[in-house]
């Protein structure tokens, strides 16, 4: 294990660099994006609505490989959709990016809907008597309190994309999973080598687990 590590350290390190990167890109969209789709779906527009319920449906409802497969095979190759670039790893980076994101997003929208769900509806209408909009009802009231209510589930989120990402492999990114297949045709240890891998996961996930755990106890919300 140990002779494996000292000949493919640098590529290992690049491997889950590439992972790290991943997560972190498809987080931030899956975050930004998820909090948009549950501001739709507790928006009094029936069409909103509708709509923030047929994202959540559809995505939470179709594996990951076959969204990031259609980005990389229908809006690439079909549709030439290249994403200001030319070079192919590039390009399926940056689409896998997106397909993790918009998968992730829907779940995102979930937890933090669990969370504006338990908001108190007399401050709602408080902030309406006061004459604020539904966005700035949600802006300064709501989601405020629903983000802290909700930091232990979204932490939880955050692990599931990080072994999520692994998935980008089909498509050819070279994050941790697809050196991992490259190992494992070239040499014959494959205890050796799932356990090298199966540790640089935890090694990502553990602290992100402790850290969220401390976050949600930190900024509790008193009931």
């Amino acid at each position: 294990m140990f002779d494996l590590i000292s000949r493919y350290d640098t590529k290992i390190l690049e491997a889950f660099w590439v992972t790290i990167k991943l997560t972190f890109f498809a987080g931030v969209g899956a975050l930004v994006l998820g909090t948009i789709v549950a501001a739709m779906r507790v928006s009094p527009v029936p069409i909103a609505r509708a709509v923030g319920t047929a994202y959540v449906t559809v995505f939470r409802n179709t594996p990951l490989t076959l969204i990031l497969v259609f980005c990389s095979l229908g809006l690439y190759s079909t549709l030439g959709w290249t994403l200001g670039t030319d070079v192919i790893t590039d390009i399926n980076y940056r689409w896998a990016i997106i397909g993790l994101a918009i998968y992730t997003g829907a779940f995102v929208c979930e937890s933090l809907r669990s969370g504006i769900n338990t908001v108190s509806l007399g401050q709602s209408e408080a902030g309406r008597s006061l004459g604020l909009t539904f966005g700035q009802n949600l802006r300064f009231i709501v989601l405020p309190q629903a983000f802290r209510s909700v930091i232990a589930p979204l932490g939880s989120v955050l692990i599931a994309l990080t072994k999520n990402s692994t998935v980008a492999a089909v498509i050819g990114v070279s994050e941790a999973a697809l050196l991992m297949y490259e190992m494992l045709e070239i040499e014959a240890a494959l205890i050796a080598i799932g356990a090298i891998f199966a540790l640089g996961f935890v090694v990502l996930t553990l602290p992100m687990g402790l850290l969220f755990g401390w976050l949600a106890k930190r900024f509790e919300v008193a009931r």
